[in-house]
């Protein structure tokens, strides 16, 4: 039985996307799977119970109490194994945090890189200690305080601070070829992007380069990885997709060649026709 995350949609967006963040308390679901699948903010878990997580290329084992990190570039998914199963979690834009000082080095640390191991065992003093500061965090959300924002920042930046002193749990991780999961992410970060629903909002990853910051590793090393799987370069899977899509989109909706050229990503007409052509043998015109 897989029960989705029962949260609306709604509720989600009156909170993240004006604030940035939400805290809440994990329900305790009798006799579920739960599937965690959101992956637009970077989120911290704290639960006990028994689940199974799926991060990159990688599946761990979690049994107990353990904190969790999720970057919201790296595909991840939580299963819900057990029947008792509490906790909570915290949801947050990477806008909102860097209001802070050195958030960035923290988004960067060994808790949300890819190779990193994303999943800490937690001892019941460090449990209480956690909870404290979850709690702490749910009441000044509901609070009415005028810099509730900047308190509840403070708290993120304890939790994560408390993760770094902790030692990683290297038994739950089971190492695979590095090469085979980076391409395994850069090829689902791809096709996460499609398909292309609206004509507002361009393509936000075109290049190599713009998958490598995103992953925060050496553009060379992300080319290097996913030619030696795939066989093929980086841009030659981006290229590939983008035309699959631009088909798409030419021949399945009545957008105008200008519109779909920005929804692709690209600055002007001329370079989307060029491109098309090149790919194609044919002007996107002709093509439709």
């Amino acid at each position: 039985m897989e029960v989705k995350e029962k949260r609306t949609l709604s509720e989600f967006n009156q909170k993240l996307k004006l604030k940035g963040f939400n805290v809440f308390q994990i329900e305790d679901d009798s006799e579920a799977t739960r599937t965690y699948s959101r992956k637009d903010f970077y989120k911290i878990c704290l639960t006990t119970g028994e689940s199974k997580i799926h991060y990159a290329d990688r599946s761990f084992e979690a049994e107990g109490t353990v904190l969790f990190f999720g970057n919201p570039h790296i595909p991840y998914s939580w299963e819900t194994l057990s029947t008792q199963y509490v906790g909570y979690t915290c949801l947050f834009s990477e806008e909102f945090l860097q209001l802070s000082d050195h958030s960035e080095s923290l988004l960067k640390s060994p808790l949300f890189e890819m190779g990193g191991t994303p999943i800490l065992h937690v001892s019941e003093e460090q449990r209480q200690y956690l909870n404290s500061i979850f709690e702490r965090m749910i009441d000044e959300q509901q609070s009415d305080y005028k810099y509730k924002d900047d308190l509840i920042r403070n708290q993120i930046h304890l939790i994560l601070h408390e993760a770094l002193k902790m030692q990683p749990s290297e038994n739950y991780e089971t190492e695979k070829n590095a090469a085979s999961r980076i391409t395994r992410v850069f090829l689902e970060l791809l096709e996460r992007q499609f398909p292309i629903e609206r004509k507002d909002q361009p393509l936000g990853l075109r290049t190599a380069q713009d998958f490598a910051s995103d992953l925060n590793i050496h553009v060379n090393y992300l080319n290097r990885s996913v030619k030696e799987v795939t066989g093929k370069p980086t841009t030659d899977h981006i290229s590939e997709r983008i035309v699959n899509e631009a088909k798409a989109l030419i021949q399945h909706t009545d957008w105008n060649i200008s519109e779909i050229a920005y929804s692709l990503g690209f600055e002007y007409p001329t370079y989307f026709n060029n491109f098309f052509k090149k790919h194609t043998g044919a002007t996107p015109t002709s093509f439709r």
